[in-house]
């Protein structure tokens, strides 16, 4: 990722005369990657540990840069309306890289302990560099009217009243589109006073999850040797207390992988659903990429000979599966899971659908303004489609097991009830297959949550076909 802007430095002559002092190293690359999400809707998470690495920003630099970076990210609407307010226009009548930029300085003057002057300063000689005087002194003077309240009494004053708008207060106080907010209140359903708790989990730093493979060690010896803890509910997780868990060599040599807890529990679910009749080891996961459901569920089958075959119809993702079930009873089919042409019989079956991943926002800062209300009918058509397509590939007593990173009630129960009324199926009670986690709901479905459960919002139902 390039330093310098691609287009002209428009504050060429003007610095000359007087020279500006850039942005320091943490604080550029936090700018460039903002940047990089603005305009070429790059994955922070990606983006972010590539530069650093380029740069060689490591220690107190490296953590200041990520707080700065995720941080502005997560709270981009919340940081808009407040630059909106102070700078007297709507956000769209900024120049794009120069809201960037206020955006790096709105965050720092109210989530962080930065000293203000340093915040404004920084930000407004990089304006300078980046502009000219006169916009160096826009920002100048929208920064100071943010740094005159914290952001307590900007939420008071731009919020909606709680007293009439309870889930749009909440939105904006912990900075969600409300339309998110709404749906998490929906899925919570009789619960729906959690969603100030769920709302925060999602700024919480998630604790990377390992699992261990089953065939080739268990979740004490990966602990061990990770220095991790072992999980709570799957019997193959470990929590890594900090660092690359790719320097591991567990991981390097695929005995141990990196997987949210949620996504454990699913593939084993899956694997112990109860079959009419008995299990010939055909088993299929019809949305395999990038294959870490797909090598877990190979590595359980292994002790019983059981084989996967994994479809896939992104190149990219294909290769992906191919590699991260290097080893295993793995057939990978690079076909639409809709138009599959496999033939049918299949034991069991798991459906992890593309979806909205509002499940996992908290590992995906932008992803929250990212997603639209307009994304959610295509991505449920295509979940339909993709069930009915799995339903007609599993033999008479088999089972699909139907899971997405999403508790949107379209993308869950909506679809799950849709084949219940379409097809020849009996839905199953598997709140059972996901012990010892408790806290799942009423069932016959499971819906994980972040602020219950430590993972992200996993969504499982599993259907017998008969």
């Amino acid at each position: 990722m390039s330093n310098t802007p691609n287009r002209p430095n428009r504050g060429t002559q003007r610095n000359r005369q007087h020279r500006r002092t850039p942005l320091d190293p943490a604080r550029r690359a936090a700018f460039d990657v903002l940047r990089a999400v603005s305009e070429r809707d790059s994955y922070a998470n990606l983006a972010l540990p590539a530069l650093l690495r380029e740069r060689g920003i490591e220690g107190r630099d490296a953590a200041f840069a990520t707080e700065l970076t995720y941080g502005a990210c997560r709270t981009k609407g919340l940081l808009d309306a407040v630059i909106a307010a102070a700078a007297g226009r709507p956000t769209d009548r900024i120049d794009p890289v120069l809201l960037d930029l206020l955006r790096l300085g709105a965050y720092q003057l109210l989530r962080t302990r930065v000293e203000p002057h340093a915040a404004v300063s920084t930000t407004v000689e990089q304006a300078g560099i980046e502009f000219d005087s006169a916009r160096a002194g826009f920002v100048n003077g929208v920064l100071r009217t943010i740094s005159r309240s914290t952001e307590q009494e900007w939420v008071e004053q731009l919020a909606p009243p709680a007293a009439t708008d309870p889930v749009g207060h909440a939105a904006f106080l912990h900075a969600h589109p409300r339309w998110i907010a709404q749906a998490f209140t929906d899925a919570l359903g009789a619960r729906a006073g959690e969603l100030d708790a769920l709302l925060t989990s999602d700024d919480e730093r998630p604790v990377v999850h390992l699992a261990a493979r089953p065939t080739a060690l268990t979740a004490a010896e990966l602990a061990a040797q990770s220095n991790g803890t072992v999980g709570r509910y799957s019997p193959y997780a470990v929590y890594l207390p900090g660092g690359d868990p790719g320097q591991l060599a567990a991981v390097r040599d695929g005995a141990a992988q990196v997987q949210d807890e949620g996504s454990q529990l699913v593939a084993r679910a899956l694997t112990l659903a109860e079959l009419d009749g008995p299990d010939n080891g055909r088993w299929l996961d019809l949305c395999a990429g990038p294959g870490g459901k797909t090598a877990l569920l190979a590595a359980i089958g292994a002790a019983s000979g059981a084989r996967v075959t994994a479809v896939e119809p992104a190149p990219r993702r294909a290769d992906l599966v191919e590699e991260n079930t290097r080893g295993l009873y793995v057939d990978v089919r690079r076909v639409d899971g809709r138009e599959s042409g496999l033939e049918p019989g299949f034991d069991r079956v798991l459906v992890d659908a593309p979806c909205t991943g509002l499940g996992a926002l908290r590992r995906r800062p932008e992803a929250r303004w990212r997603r639209q209300p307009g994304d959610v009918p295509g991505l449920a058509k295509l979940q339909r489609e993709l069930l009915a397509s799995a339903i007609s590939l599993t033999r008479p007593g088999g089972v699909v097991l139907y899971a997405t990173c999403s508790p949107h009630l379209a993308e869950t129960v909506g679809v799950v009830a849709d084949a219940v009324r379409r097809h020849p199926v009996t839905q199953l009670d598997v709140r059972e297959l996901f012990a010892p986690a408790d806290d799942l709901g009423d069932g016959p479905h499971v819906q994980l949550w972040p602020h219950r459960h430590g993972t992200d919002a996993m969504f499982a139902a599993a259907l017998k076909v008969g």
